[in-house]
């Protein structure tokens, strides 16, 4: 089956569908919240780093012993890398984000007084931090309303037709014009839930094709 074409939609009407979308899907997960464990802006950007291309729940069984050990990102950026290397090997490409993160948290000291950055800007600067890295931050750990597009949300927002850009920057332009701004943050992390996404044949939801 065809999906729906979101440019025959007028504005007004697609805002309204995700309006309705968004109320849908609080009602089916509404316990949905990220995936990855933190307590600060420092754990949670030092957790999306680990993240890349890997699970969340294996994440989060590494970083409650990398969380107690180093405390501040003056401890990232002072530990030889052969060190971080140890402490997060049970991660893929282990190397290369030891390598992230000691530089991240070496700019954090250098730029920022050893702080995270509460602006998209300034987070954009850091080694290892793209736009979707950054409005998760912002997000979760600011309280700011903010949408970081993974594959998740691609893959939500593609279902239901709300874009056709396959560029995490180009959907995130694409929901940030349509997604009421205090439901962003909760939109973004609706589909990170396990349960299968609802399936109706109705005018709210693009029907998948199998």
């Amino acid at each position: 089956m065809a999906r729906a074409n979101p440019k025959k939609e007028k504005p007004p009407a697609v805002k309204a569908r995700m309006r309705k979308i968004i109320d849908r899907l609080d009602r089916a997960h509404p316990d949905a919240k990220l995936d990855l464990d933190f307590s600060n802006s420092l754990e949670l950007l030092i957790a999306l780093i680990l993240a890349a291309q890997a699970r969340d729940d294996l994440v989060n069984q590494i970083t409650p012993a990398l969380f107690v050990k180093y405390r501040t990102a003056e401890d990232y950026a002072a530990a030889p890398v052969e060190q971080l290397e140890k402490d997060v090997r049970r991660i893929n490409f282990y190397r290369n984000k030891s390598r992230l993160i000691k530089n991240c948290c070496q700019e954090l000291v250098r730029s920022f007084h050893g702080e995270v950055p509460g602006n998209l800007e300034e987070l954009l600067t850091l080694p290892g931090v793209g736009r979707k890295t950054g409005n998760i931050v912002l997000g979760n750990a600011f309280g700011r309303q903010a949408i970081g597009v993974d594959t998740h949300v691609m893959r939500l927002s593609q279902r239901l037709g709300f874009t056709r850009n396959t560029n995490p920057d180009k959907i995130e332009f694409d929901l940030t014009a349509i997604v009421p701004e205090a439901k962003r943050v909760r939109f973004a992390g609706l589909p990170r839930q396990k349960a299968p996404l609802p399936r109706v044949h109705d005018q709210l939801l693009v029907p998948v094709s199998r």
